[in-house]
């Protein structure tokens, strides 16, 4: 059965993300001098000042902290919005034409950790709602988009001003939140520049390959073990909401949003979901009456989930992809998505570099903090290559192992009655970007072949 709980109702409310913990207050500070609007309007950045902590190696090194300053934040949050409505309504071509009056106001102070405590405030007037994200500059990424997601449930939730307060589900801010990041994560996570190089203001990685399978993260995380239950993911504890729990929970919620997403008519059903939440008392009401059709019985919804929870575990990856198919998934695994400023100032333009000029130009803990996921994403991708194109991913899968983990290379085996022959030196430099290249000249030569013979279009 899905647990049920009883719904807090209150005129002006304060979440704390990163705590499970909800709190009335007296007054909500909702003000915005010397303010930062965004493109549409609907977020207002309010303070500033750069912390310390931005410019530790700790986290300048380290593309999983967020660094926001007020302008980028504004293009960050709107790109956040955008994504938001790509994914509960994927046939609408764009966005809202008249987003709601409720607006966010987003307030930020001086980090005094990486692990500080993100607080989103509700205030209910006559008109509506309206939202203050209390953020400080330096954050996890994931904490970031959570806060941006959360606030964006709320807005979409509490359209009507003289409704309840809607209960968001944190299985749903969670599990939107990681898809988000998962698909669009590049392009609406925006941070401040970590350093300069050669005079210019430089980025660290923040991409990720998109389209190839946004629950890889999840399948990572939850490998040797099943997700939650839906009873568990009804009632989070304080360190499952923070990620002590090496992220079991925040994958978990992932892999529920998605396979809501995948039924017939998912966005959709979404959608109702959360427009019915400001209806009910508690948001498990709320469920059974929008997927009525499809889990006729709360029963109903354990029975699906635990199906849905073999078919992860048994993992299929698929029919292989055809050969166009794996040249274009190749091409984008080894492509490095970078940001650059023309001035400190200036908003970030994106471009792409090699995997060549990723080891010419970085520092090796920047080249193991953007080599790596590309390593684990050949290692997926490797199952579903035309034959022609997996042997090709294998040579970049062990040109950055061998490189990126020298000590777990294998030691030939020795012959009968021989000692083992010592292991064999580690890759230098000069060796990686020597395989890279040869490799390189592999896949233009497959390219050219496959065009001649027709095979590619």
């Amino acid at each position: 059965m899905l647990p049920v709980c009883r719904l807090r109702q209150f005129g002006c409310a304060a979440i704390l993300l990163g705590a499970v913990c909800s709190r009335v207050t007296a007054q909500v500070p909702f003000s915005a001098p010397h303010a930062t609007r965004s493109v549409s309007g609907q977020f207002i950045i309010t303070g500033a000042g750069r912390s310390r902590l931005a410019a530790t190696p700790a986290v300048a090194t380290n593309a999983e902290f967020v660094c926001l300053e007020p302008a980028l934040l504004a293009v960050s949050a709107e790109r956040i919005r955008e994504a938001f409505h790509r994914t509960l309504n994927p046939e609408f071509r764009g966005l809202p034409v008249a987003p709601p009056r409720a607006k966010v106001y987003l307030v930020l102070h001086p980090a005094r950790s990486t692990n500080e405590t993100v607080t989103i405030a509700s205030r209910h007037a006559a008109d509506g709602w309206d939202y203050q994200i209390e953020l400080p500059d330096v954050l996890p990424r994931t904490r970031f988009v959570r806060a941006l997601t959360g606030a964006l449930l709320l807005q979409a939730a509490n359209r009507d001003p003289q409704a309840r307060a809607a209960e968001i589900p944190a299985w749903l801010t969670d599990g939107l939140s990681e898809e988000l990041i998962a698909v669009e994560g590049a392009k609406i996570i925006l941070s401040s520049p970590a350093r300069m190089v050669n005079g210019q203001p430089g980025s660290r990685l923040q991409a990720t390959v998109q389209g190839l399978d946004s629950l890889a993260w999840a399948r990572r995380v939850l490998q040797g073990q099943s997700p939650l239950t839906v009873g568990q993911l009804s009632w989070p504890v304080e360190a499952q909401l923070t990620g002590a729990d090496g992220g079991v929970y925040r994958a978990s919620a992932q892999l529920f949003v998605r396979c809501l997403l995948d039924l017939k008519d998912g966005p959709a059903h979404l959608r109702g979901f959360i427009a019915a939440l400001s209806e009910y008392y508690n948001w498990q009401t709320a469920f059974q009456s929008v997927y009525r059709a499809e889990f006729p019985r709360p029963l109903d919804v354990e029975k699906w989930w635990a199906v849905q929870v073999v078919s992860f575990a048994a993992h299929d990856p698929g029919p292989a992809w055809t050969p166009a198919v794996s040249r274009d998934t190749l091409d984008e695994i080894l492509r490095v998505a970078v940001e650059w400023r023309t001035k400190s100032n200036a908003l970030p333009a994106h471009a792409e570099i090699s995997l060549q000029a990723v080891l010419r130009n970085f520092d090796p803990p920047e080249q193991a903090a953007i080599l790596q996921p590309k390593l684990r994403d050949l290692e997926l991708a490797q199952l579903r290559m035309a034959p022609v194109y997996a042997a090709l991913t294998d040579g970049y899968r062990r040109a950055l192992a061998d490189y990126l983990e020298p000590g777990q290379r294998a030691r030939p085996a020795p012959p009968l009655g021989k000692h083992p022959p010592p292991v064999p030196p580690a890759p230098t430099l000069a060796g990686t970007l020597k395989k890279l290249d040869a490799l390189d000249a592999q896949r233009r030569d497959v390219e050219s072949s496959l065009k001649r013979s027709g095979a590619s279009p």
